[in-house]
């Protein structure tokens, strides 16, 4: 797996500096300067955001994540009730009732004890485990992976493992590994989401996830805010960005691909994306397959979620339609404000603003 390696700050700065289209250095300061007096804090997202670009000009437009996490968000969340997204096999059994798609969890374990079906298994050592993982491929010969992910905690890519057959064969510290982590807490082992065909010609090497997020107003009225769409751009089996991947946004009306994509500037750099650096398919009014759909799904699971009323959803593409993969209560809004130019443009968040009465 070819491995990103994150650069040192120095050389993000020396990117900066020589980037041709970046803003002249004293009216970065300037803005650096103006957003620390307006949000009373260090603006980091001056540059999540590629403000110190040219063409961003309505820099106010743009939210600092604090901002939403500790002033916004818990206005609209029920802290007592975000286990529900949180913990994945909460989430499973509680959304699997209301006909709603998601991933086919094949088993899931807490520490040594291995649950698939009604049968519950402990399991001692490696060899043990790669035998009931040999005999989960055997009674699913269709299979040529599957994903593990911590039941908790498995955000910004972490904690996730994708394993194939070929892996559980020929690679026994591989599955050394992932026993050794698994068995310190709990884990889904969940069937591989076969990816509509569009989207693996745009990018083959893990399942791309649209980010869309929605707002429950207060008259119990579901609205989606914005999406974008996430891709790895390298052989990652993770799309997040903060793993190296990049981001890209879509119009709602559309469902087409905007023109720029963007990355983490410590991986990436400082060049804005028209295309995918791997398949070289241009992003702009490239369209998302069943995304009419993607909204009815996000909107449907907005509406059985009471006390959970600012969510953003991570929704895979399946060759027959969209799958929900996971809720998010208290997420990153980086990529939706960064994709949607700013959100204090956006209609539908800034109605959330004037319900707690921040516009």
């Amino acid at each position: 797996m070819t491995k990103l390696v994150e650069r040192s700050g120095l050389a993000v700065l020396n990117d900066l500096l020589k980037d041709p289209d970046r803003k002249p250095l004293l009216k970065i300061i300037y803005e650096l300067f103006y957003l620390s007096l307006i949000y009373r804090e260090i603006p980091v997202h001056y540059f999540s955001r590629y403000l110190f670009k040219k063409g961003m000009i309505n820099i106010k437009n743009y939210l600092p994540n604090k901002l939403l996490g500790e002033r916004i968000t818990p206005n609209f969340n029920d802290k007592k009730v975000k286990d529900v997204l949180d913990n994945k096999l909460f989430f499973d059994y509680f959304y699997s009732q209301f006909n709603i798609s998601l991933p086919k969890i094949i088993m899931y374990n807490f520490k040594k004890i291995f649950v698939t079906g009604k049968n519950a298994t402990e399991v001692e050592n490696a060899q043990d485990f790669k035998i009931l993982l040999l005999e989960i491929f055997r009674q699913n010969l269709s299979y040529e992976s599957i994903f593990i992910k911590k039941t908790n905690s498995s955000s910004c890519g972490s904690n996730i493992y994708k394993l194939t057959i070929h892996q559980l064969n020929e690679e026994p510290e591989v599955i050394d590994e992932i026993y050794s982590e698994v068995i310190q807490s709990g884990f889904l082992f969940q069937e591989t989401v076969n990816q509509h065909h569009d989207l693996v010609q745009l990018n083959s090497s893990c399942l791309n996830t649209i980010r869309i997020d929605s707002f429950v107003d207060n008259s119990g009225e579901p609205n989606i805010i914005s999406a974008y769409l996430r891709m790895s751009i390298s052989d990652n089996c993770v799309d997040n960005i903060s793993s190296g991947g990049c981001q890209v946004g879509i119009n709602l009306q559309t469902g087409k691909l905007k023109k720029f994509g963007y990355g983490p500037i410590k991986i990436t750099g400082v060049k804005v994306l028209t295309e995918h650096p791997k398949s070289k398919i241009t992003f702009e009014n490239f369209s998302i397959p069943f995304f009419p759909q993607v909204k009815e799904l996000v909107l449907k699971a907005s509406t059985y979620m009471p006390g959970l009323r600012l969510v953003g959803w991570d929704v895979a593409i399946g060759e027959s339609g969209p799958v929900l993969i996971e809720g998010n209560s208290d997420y990153d809004i980086t990529g939706n404000d960064l994709s949607d130019g700013g959100y204090l443009v956006n209609k539908t968040f800034r109605k959330a603003l004037h319900e707690i009465k921040y516009l």
